[in-house]
C-alpha cells in the first residue's frame, strides 16, 4: 500500500472519529438486499430528518471507533455496513431505521452509539419507540399549559355564574 493511500485512510479515520464523537446518536445497519429505490427512499427520509447516512468500510469504522474511545463495536462492523449520523436528534435515526426495517425486511439494525455510549440492537429499538424531539416538546408544552388553561376555565365559570345572578 502506498504512503499516500495510508495518509488518506488515516485522514478518513480522523474525520469519521470526529463525526462519531460529535453525533448525538449513530445507528449502524446492514443494508444488503435493499433495492436502489428502497435505499433512495431511506436516504430521503433520513435527509428530511437532518440525518446523514454513509456507507463506510468496516476497517475504517473499527479504527475510528477505537480512536473515539468506544469499545465493543467490533461485532457490529462486519458485512455490508451503512452508518446514520445525527448531530441533533437522538431518536431520529433509530426511529427512521426501525420504521423502514418494518417495510423493507432486508434492512437490519446492527447496533449503534447513543450519546457516546455503545448501544445494542435492543437499546436502539427501544429508543426508536420513544416520541421524537418535537413530540416530546409538544407534550411538555401541553403539560405546562394545563394549569393556565384550568385557571382560565375557572375564571370564565365564575364570570358566567355572576352574569346569571345579575
Amino acid at each position: 500500500m502506498s504512503e499516500a493511500s495510508i495518509i488518506k485512510k488515516a485522514q478518513e479515520v480522523d474525520v469519521i472519529s470526529e463525526k462519531i464523537k460529535e453525533s448525538a446518536s449513530v445507528v449502524v445497519v446492514d443494508y444488503r438486499g435493499l433495492t436502489v429505490e428502497e435505499v433512495t427512499e431511506l436516504r430521503k427520509q433520513l435527509r428530511e430528518a437532518n440525518v446523514e447516512m454513509k456507507v463506510i468500510k468496516n476497517g475504517i469504522l473499527r479504527r475510528a471507533a477505537v480512536q473515539a474511545g468506544l469499545e465493543g463495536m467490533e461485532d457490529v462492523f462486519v458485512g455490508p455496513t451503512a452508518v446514520a449520523f445525527s448531530m441533533e436528534d437522538v431518536v431520529a435515526p433509530a426511529k427512521i431505521m426501525s420504521d423502514f426495517s418494518k417495510e423493507a425486511e432486508a434492512l437490519e439494525i446492527k447496533g449503534g452509539i447513543v450519546e457516546g455510549k455503545v448501544s445494542s440492537v435492543e437499546e436502539i429499538n427501544a429508543l426508536a419507540k420513544l416520541p421524537s424531539r418535537d413530540g416530546l416538546l409538544s407534550m411538555l408544552l401541553s403539560v405546562l399549559q394545563a394549569p393556565v388553561r384550568n385557571v382560565a376555565y375557572a375564571v370564565k365559570a365564575v364570570a358566567e355564574k355572576e352574569e346569571e345572578v345579575a
